[in-house]
């Protein structure tokens, strides 16, 4: 897998698990939150029944107060009377409202709705949760009256519904008295709430996943943008470093030859010149023709050394024979002898030979440092320090001489300088160069000791 693919993927995966956690987790308590929300609204209503119960059971007991309290304990009439009262006493908008009445035994008196029930015992009846109605509804009117859930069908609906009811005792008749009311509209307020609430967390659920695809989607984007704009670049710097090569390699030539033709040539030319005279007065028996040879001697021995000079500027033998540190010994000294500028060495190369690009590229960065130093710098001492680390070969000159402006210098940059900062960028290295007026410069290079290849 490419290196920008992996960086792009490093970049999405942590920003979707992020996301993906904080939506879960933002879910989760907003469902929490909502049916503790339910819970409390849930309570709510049933409060709102049972207080309602509690009226209407009130209301029951002052319709019969009158008979009940002027009654006997076996007055069969008023308790006709009462049971009328009682069986015609409905309330609700679909009439499913209504009281019953017991006696302690669970055989039941009134039940407007289910008068089939009327002197049934139903003490042991159980709903279809195993729920025991009557016994349960007995032992709240004996603790003075409380509420029961339970089972039971719905008149209007001919369906069994959940029912909460509320129970007293008459004590006078040893009866049971009381009501109830279906709690389905609170089921239905509930499960519509409940689907209201499940229906937003999946809104926003579904939001969430449209913004992070929208962010994975710009996230991409931008990094084939970013990924386009730097081949774009590297395109151009390729171009630019192909181009500032060939005018390099041009220039070389045009040295070569105008130094072959200038300088050798002429050699030469003198030397045959000095050869033919000696031949003429030798010929002639004049002695003065060794003189001639002599003459064409030096100058023949002049034109060696200067091929030799042109020679170790193509590729510096000692480099190839001895080693960097060699060839670096050498270059120093000739540099020592020629400008008499002191010098503070500290060279510690690795054990073995370095790849020949990097001795290379070190040679001619310490060759072109020390030209720029002679040429400008007006230094007295120049510290040189070369030695490995993390897997590089760091370089670092530095003289103590006039220095220079280097906002000046990053818009005049020179070829030297120029083709020593792209022969340290072109083996993927680190090249600075820092320099105030009066203070001298400092130049640092790191290269890789992975890198291979040849010279520029």
């Amino acid at each position: 897998m490419p290196l920008k693919i992996k960086i792009l993927l490093l970049s999405i995966l942590p920003m979707m698990l992020v996301t993906s956690a904080v939506a879960w987790l933002g879910m989760n308590q907003a469902r929490q939150l909502s049916e503790e929300e339910i819970r409390l609204f849930e309570q709510h209503l049933l409060g709102s029944k049972q207080r309602e119960l509690e009226n209407y059971v009130s209301l029951a007991l002052t319709s019969i107060a009158h008979i009940v309290d002027t009654a006997g304990p076996d007055d069969a009439q008023a308790k006709s009377a009462v049971k009328q009262i009682l069986t015609d006493m409905t309330f609700g908008d679909d009439q499913d409202g209504y009281f019953f009445v017991y006696t302690l035994e669970g055989v039941n008196l009134v039940h407007p709705t289910q008068p089939e029930l009327v002197g049934q015992d139903l003490y042991d009846m159980q709903d279809a949760r195993g729920n025991y109605v009557i016994r349960n509804l007995l032992e709240r009117a004996r603790q003075g009256g409380g509420f029961h859930r339970y089972l039971w069908e719905k008149p209007s609906k001919q369906a069994r519904e959940e029912k909460i009811s509320y129970a007293v005792m008459l004590p006078k008749w040893n009866w049971m008295l009381g009501t109830g009311l279906y709690l389905d509209d609170i089921s239905r307020e509930v499960a519509k709430i409940r689907a209201e609430v499940n229906r937003n967390i999946r809104n926003t659920f579904f939001t969430v996943l449209v913004i992070m695809s929208v962010a994975v989607v710009l996230v991409v984007l931008l990094g084939v943008a970013i990924n386009l704009h730097e081949n774009r670049l590297a395109d151009s710097r390729l171009r630019l470093l192909a181009h500032r090569s060939i005018l390099a390699n041009v220039a070389d030539r045009r040295r070569f030859s105008r130094e072959l033709h200038d300088g050798i040539n002429q050699l030469m030319v003198s030397v045959l010149y000095r050869i033919e005279l000696a031949q003429r007065k030798l010929k002639q028996g004049n002695q003065e023709g060794l003189t001639d040879l002599d003459k064409g001697y030096q100058v023949l021995n002049e034109a060696i050394q200067e091929v030799r000079r042109i020679s170790h500027d193509l590729r510096p033998t000692l480099l190839d024979d001895l080693g960097l540190e060699a060839a670096l010994e050498g270059l120093l000294d000739r540099f020592t002898e020629r400008t008499g500028i002191r010098l503070d060495l500290d060279i510690r190369l690795p054990g073995g030979r370095l790849p020949e690009d990097v001795e290379i590229t070190v040679y001619r960065l310490v060759q072109e440092g020390l030209t720029n130093v002679e040429r400008h710098s007006g230094a007295g001492l120049l510290r040189l320090r070369l030695w490995q680390q993390s897997g590089q070969l760091w370089l670092k000159m530095q003289d103590d001489g006039c220095g220079f402006d280097p906002e000046v210098l990053e818009r005049f940059e020179g070829i030297g300088l120029r083709n020593m900062r792209e022969r340290v960028e072109l083996l993927g290295g680190e090249f600075r160069l820092a320099s105030r007026q009066g203070q001298g410069a400092t130049l640092l290079a790191g290269l890789s000791l992975q890198q291979t290849g040849g010279e520029r």
